[in-house]
C-alpha cells in the first residue's frame, strides 16, 4: 500500500521514470529537491493584459487570446518588466495518478525578489493547487512586482510539492513532535500550527531589514553574488523594536525564531491571521525536510519574511506573531535533506537577501 505523505526525492525521480511528470528536456542537477521538484521556463513568455485563471473545463491554451498582448522569446534571455504579467509555459508537465495531487509556490530566491510568480492549469480555479490525477500542461504567471529581471528558458522560479492523502499535522500532534524534536527555539506557539514572530531587536546591530527601492535597474537571475544591496535596497534600522511599513512597500525581514524541520516531516509558511489586515507575510513558502536540522548542517535556521504593506502604515513590533508554518508527515525520508551536500542557499540563515546580491 503507498504511503499517505510528501513524496521525497526518490519517489519524485519514480514519477518521471513512470511518465508521470513529463519534461521537454532532461532534468537538470538538483532540479529534484528532497521534498520538491524545481519547475523550469520554456521557450516563449506571453505578455498578457491581466492575472486570469483557465476556469473549470476550459483551457490556458484556448483562453490565452482573450488576454495576450505580445510574445517574448526567453531562448536567448529577455527583461521581464516590473508591474506587467506575463505567462509563461513550463517545461514540466504532468499525468498524476488519482490518488497523486501537489501544490506549487515560489522558490525562496523568487519570493525575495518579490517576484510574484504562481502555477495554474488547464481547468485550474485556484492558483498553485492541482488536484490527484491531473492530466496536462503547466504555466507560471509572473508578475515582478519591486524589480525587473533579466530571465531565459530553463530558469527555475517556482517548485512543487507532491503529496498523497491527508498528512497535516494537528495541534496536538504538532505539540508532541515539538515536544519530542525542539522546532523553533523559545517558547512554541501552537495554533493552527507553528506561530512564529518578527525580530526587530537583533543582537549587536540595529539592522532589522531592507525595503525595496522603488527605481532600479535590471536582476539578471542568473548573476549569482553580483549587485550591490545599496542599488536596490534600503537598509531598515529599529533601536526601540518597532518599525513602520509603508504602504505598497516591501520588504525583507526575519524570524526571531530558529526554525527546525525533522527529516520525518516538511512544512510551508502561511499568513497568521487575514484579520490582520494591513500586511501580508509568505511570498515564498516551502520548508524542506532538514531545513535547520543538525545532521544536515543546521542548527535552526531563521525564516525569512517576505512582507508587503497594504492600504495603511502599519507599526510592526518586535515579537509580533506574523506567520505560522503548516507541518506535514514525509511519506518516507528523503535520500538527500536540505542543506546536506546539495548546496542549499539558506541553511542556517539569519536576515539574508536573495543569493544574487553580495554579502555585507
Amino acid at each position: 500500500m503507498d504511503r499517505i505523505g510528501v513524496l521525497p526525492v526518490q519517489a519524485l525521480q519514480g514519477m518521471v521514470t513512470r511518465g508521470e511528470i513529463l519534461t521537454d528536456a532532461p532534468l537538470a542537477e538538483g532540479q529534484v529537491q528532497p521534498a520538491s521538484l524545481d519547475l523550469r521556463l520554456g521557450k516563449t513568455a506571453y505578455r498578457v493584459r491581466a492575472s486570469f485563471l483557465a476556469g473549470a473545463g476550459r483551457k490556458i491554451a484556448d483562453r490565452l487570446a482573450e488576454f495576450e498582448m505580445h510574445q517574448v522569446d526567453l531562448t536567448g534571455g529577455a527583461v521581464l518588466e516590473k508591474g506587467c504579467v506575463y505567462l509563461v509555459p513550463l517545461l514540466e508537465s504532468l499525468a498524476l495518478p488519482h490518488d497523486v495531487q501537489a501544490v506549487a509556490n515560489a522558490k525562496s530566491s523568487t519570493g525575495r525578489l518579490d517576484l510574484l510568480t504562481r502555477t495554474i492549469i488547464d481547468g485550474g480555479t485556484e492558483f498553485d493547487r492541482i488536484p490527484a490525477g491531473y492530466h496536462g500542461p503547466l504555466y507560471a504567471e509572473i508578475c515582478p512586482r519591486s524589480f525587473s529581471v533579466l530571465v531565459r528558458t530553463g530558469m527555475r522560479l517556482n517548485q512543487i510539492r507532491f503529496r498523497r492523502g491527508q498528512s497535516i499535522l494537528t495541534d496536538a500532534e504538532l505539540r508532541s513532535l515539538h515536544d519530542r524534536s525542539r522546532l523553533v527555539s523559545g517558547e512554541a506557539v501552537i495554533s493552527d500550527g507553528l506561530g512564529f514572530s518578527v525580530d526587530l531587536r537583533p543582537e549587536g546591530t540595529d539592522l532589522v531589514g531592507w525595503r525595496a527601492k522603488p527605481h532600479t535597474g535590471v536582476i539578471d537571475l542568473d548573476r549569482i553574488g553580483a549587485y550591490d544591496p545599496a542599488e536596490f535596497w534600503e537598509e531598515i534600522r529599529s533601536r526601540d523594536g518597532k518599525i513602520i511599513l509603508d504602504p505598497g512597500a516591501f520588504y525583507i525581514l526575519v524570524s526571531r525564531e530558529a526554525v527546525h524541520i525533522p527529516p520525518e516531516y516538511a512544512a510551508e509558511m502561511a499568513p497568521y491571521l487575514a484579520m490582520v489586515g494591513e500586511f501580508r507575510v509568505h511570498y515564498a513558502g516551502f520548508f524542506d525536510p532538514g531545513f535547520g536540522h543538525a545532521a544536515a548542517g543546521g542548527s535552526g535556521s531563521r525564516g525569512v519574511l517576505e512582507v508587503r504593506c497594504h492600504e495603511a502604515p502599519f507599526v510592526l513590533e518586535h515579537g509580533q506573531v506574523v506567520g505560522r508554518l503548516i507541518y506535514e508527515r514525509m511519506a518516507e525520508v528523503p535520500e538527500t535533506l536540505y542543506g546536506a551536500g546539495i548546496a542549499s542557499n539558506y541553511q542556517g540563515q539569519g536576515l539574508k537577501l536573495s543569493k544574487h546580491f553580495r554579502a555585507g
